[in-house]
């Protein structure tokens, strides 16, 4: 393989891991905003009992 083939595969490869890093950073904050919002409904049914 050609050193420019060689290079052109590892940047293709980092971008998409880049992406895909992204994407699941994104899904983390999205599951924690959502427990969070769970744990506040919590909250209040205590704070009502």
């Amino acid at each position: 393989m050609k050193v420019r083939q060689l290079t052109l595969w590892l940047l293709a490869g980092l971008t998409l891991g880049l992406a895909g890093c992204n994407t699941l950073a994104g899904a983390g904050k999205d599951i924690e905003q959502g427990g969070e919002a769970v744990q506040e409904a919590a909250r209040d049914a205590q704070r009502q009992w």
